[in-house]
């Protein structure tokens, strides 16, 4: 009984196959009607020319508690009609049949990704945008890497987003060796998704600088991406102007604002995307930046089919239950406790 009062009280999944029995409610208002313009006609009466002499008494308990029949007869109507109407409570199931793609974030975090072209600065305009693009793929498995004069796996290729967002959140510049190390980044991105069973695989490489330092070169980490089949697209990060705002130390632990060159190797990073088949973009401020990963995301969708099952439960069995009770208790007050001797 407590799941039919559930369902009932769950409006939001709650129908009924035959409405138009609703209509006969209006049964229920003749009904009464009826019974308050004829239950005295054929009554017995008792003229009297004064009724003062019988002010003082007052109406028995059984004369007071005869409507009860009344109102059992119209909760028995009211129920089978809501019965009639055939009340069920629907729910829905879903089959998602998803292709996930496994993608693999590559970030610079080297010294120099502090300058202060992007705002606040690049490290952290990348992480933003980079939050807001795993936020917009939730069937995918994603995992991160960062470098700068080394490679280091911050987070394996996971589904789990919220763990791979925390993991983001905790990169900062100067956690690995300072230099640029874009070969050994590209490798361990490409490791990471060796054994993974995506239908695609994706590296997104971000890095403002050029290649100086690491134990694998980026020709080399080119032809392992290719052969393990990864797509990567190639990010450069720096505006036009040639020259950044960057927070440099002074030896007495001041920070001053100092202008530092923009290096981005173009060249080198348009070879890696166009010879695994992905592209090379260049972020010049925020918006560019976030553009880029929009189009990123809208190259790289992921087929996800969903198959949706609707469920019906039968509910008027209580209903017409309540019925038949309230007519039988009815009959039962009728030929017991309110029988009439006429």
């Amino acid at each position: 009984m407590k799941q039919y009062i559930e369902a009932f009280l769950d409006w939001k999944h709650l129908q009924f196959a035959q409405p138009w029995a609703f209509a006969l409610m209006l049964i229920i208002p003749i009904l009464l009607f009826w019974q308050w313009r004829f239950r005295n006609r054929n009554a017995p009466a008792l003229r009297l020319t004064t009724t003062s002499g019988l002010s003082h008494i007052r109406p028995s308990l059984r004369a007071r508690f005869r409507p009860v029949m009344s109102v059992l007869r119209v909760i028995a109507l009211a129920a089978l009609i809501v019965a009639l109407a055939r009340p069920q409570s629907s729910s829905i199931s879903e089959n998602v049949d998803s292709e996930g793609i496994d993608i693999v974030l590559a970030i610079d975090v080297s010294g120099s990704m502090l300058a202060e072209d992007l705002k606040p600065n690049r490290i952290e305009a990348a992480k933003k945008v980079a939050s807001e693009f795993i936020n917009d793929r939730v069937g995918d498995r994603i995992g991160l890497v960062i470098f700068s004069g080394e490679s280091f796996t911050q987070c394996p290729v996971t589904i789990d987003h919220r763990v791979l967002l925390e993991q983001l959140q905790a990169v900062r510049s100067g956690m690995l060796v300072d230099g640029t190390a874009i070969g050994d980044g590209l490798a361990t991105a490409v490791d990471r998704l060796r054994h993974t069973k995506g239908k695609s695989k994706v590296v997104i490489l971000l890095t403002d600088g050029v290649n100086n330092t690491g134990r694998i070169g980026p020709e080399l980490a080119l032809e392992i991406a290719k052969a393990y089949k990864v797509r990567v697209y190639t990010i450069g990060v720096g505006s036009n102007s040639g020259q950044a705002p960057y927070p440099a130390q002074t030896p007495d632990g001041r920070t001053v604002m100092t202008m530092m060159p923009v290096d981005v190797d173009d060249a080198l990073l348009r070879k890696i995307a166009t010879g695994t088949g992905g592209l090379y973009f260049r972020a010049t401020n925020n918006s560019s930046l976030r553009n880029i990963y929009q189009s990123i995301d809208k190259m790289e969708k992921t087929k996800v089919e969903v198959s949706s099952f609707k469920h019906y439960a039968e509910l008027f069995f209580p209903l017409a239950l309540l019925a038949a009770a309230c007519l039988a208790l009815e009959m039962l007050l009728r030929w017991t406790v309110f029988r009439s001797v006429t």
